[in-house]
C-alpha cells in the first residue's frame, strides 16, 4: 500500500498536536495519548490527506483536520470499549483505555479527544468542515449506529436494519473522512460525488470485513478479542448471512466503490485499499 509516508506524517502531526504527557492534568493527557498512540492503521486521516492530494490540494493545512478525525475514532473507541458497551479489555494489543486508567478517566479521555477534535476542525476556518463532520458522527451517523448496534443485542433483525447499522457505525466517518479532504481542497460537485460513492461502499464493505474477521481472524493478528460479536449475539452480515454469503457482499461493494471513481484519473491508492480491504477477509 502507499500509506507508509503518509501515515508517519500522521504520527507526528498527532504527536505535535496534543497536549505532553507532563501538562497538567498528566492523567488525563497520559490516558489521551495511550490510546491514541496504541497503534492503528490511520485510516481515517490518510482518506483525508490522500482525498485532498486526489482533489488537487498541495498544502500542509489538511494534516491537522486529519489528525482531528483520528482523535475522534479513538475516542469512539475508547467508550466502545467500556464495560457498559461492548466490555472489551484488549484493543491494539494493548490493555484498553478503561483496563489501564480506569473506567472514570477513560469517559474523560474520551471526552477530551472529542473535544479536542472539533478545536482543531475550528482552526481550519471552514465551516463546511465542522458541519460534515458532526453530522457524520451525530445521531444521523456514528451514534446513531451503535445505538442500533446496542438495541440489536440478541435480536432478529432485517437486512436492511443490518445495514443502516453497519453504514452508520462505521461508513459515516469513513466517507466523512474522504468528504473532507476533497472539501479541503475545494473539489468540484463531480468530483466529490464521486468520492462520497468511493467512500460509501468502501466503508460499509470495511464493516462487514470487520465483522467476517471477528469469526474466523486470530486475536495476536487483529490486536483485539475474537468472537466477541458472538459472544454479545451482535448484529453482524455473517450472523444473518454466513461468512461466504458476507464475503461475496463485501466482494460486490468493493467493486462498486472502485466504480464509482472516474477512470481519468489517478485512483492507484484507492483501488489499492480497495482490494487490501477485501484481501483481508481470506
Amino acid at each position: 500500500m502507499r500509506w507508509e509516508r503518509e501515515r508517519r506524517a500522521v504520527e507526528r502531526w498527532l504527536d505535535k498536536l496534543l497536549p505532553g504527557e507532563n501538562v497538567e492534568p498528566t492523567t488525563l493527557h497520559r490516558a489521551m495519548r495511550y490510546s491514541v498512540f496504541a497503534g492503528g492503521k490511520r485510516l481515517r486521516p490518510v482518506l483525508a490527506i490522500k482525498a485532498y492530494r486526489w482533489a488537487g490540494g498541495r498544502s500542509r493545512r489538511i494534516y491537522p483536520v486529519a489528525c482531528a478525525l483520528e482523535l475522534i475514532h479513538t475516542y469512539s473507541l475508547i467508550h466502545d470499549d467500556l464495560p457498559a458497551m461492548d466490555n472489551d479489555d484488549l484493543r491494539r494489543g494493548k490493555p484498553t483505555c478503561h483496563k489501564a486508567f480506569g473506567e472514570a478517566m477513560a469517559i474523560l479521555a474520551g471526552d477530551a479527544l472529542h473535544a479536542f477534535a472539533f478545536e482543531l476542525l475550528a482552526r481550519s476556518r471552514r465551516i463546511e468542515i465542522v458541519r460534515e463532520v458532526a453530522a457524520a458522527i451525530g445521531t444521523k451517523g456514528l451514534v446513531a449506529g451503535q445505538v442500533a448496534d446496542m438495541e440489536s443485542e440478541g435480536k432478529d433483525i432485517t437486512a436492511d436494519y443490518l445495514r443502516y447499522i453497519h453504514e452508520n457505525k462505521t461508513a459515516a466517518l469513513i466517507t466523512a473522512s474522504l468528504r473532507v479532504g476533497a472539501m479541503m481542497a475545494d473539489a468540484t460537485t463531480r468530483e466529490l460525488h464521486s468520492i462520497t460513492g468511493y467512500g460509501e461502499a468502501m466503508g460499509l464493505a470495511f464493516q462487514i470485513v470487520d465483522d467476517i474477521l471477528d469469526v474466523k481472524g486470530e486475536t495476536k493478528k487483529l490486536g483485539k478479542p475474537v468472537g466477541s460479536d458472538a459472544e454479545l449475539d451482535k448484529a453482524t452480515y455473517p450472523k444473518l448471512y454466513g461468512v461466504d454469503g458476507s464475503y461475496k457482499i463485501a466482494s460486490e461493494l468493493i467493486a462498486n466503490a472502485k466504480a464509482a471513481l472516474p477512470t481519468r484519473r489517478d485512483n492507484r491508492f484507492f483501488y489499492d485499499l480497495a482490494d487490501f480491504i477485501i484481501e483481508r477477509a481470506y
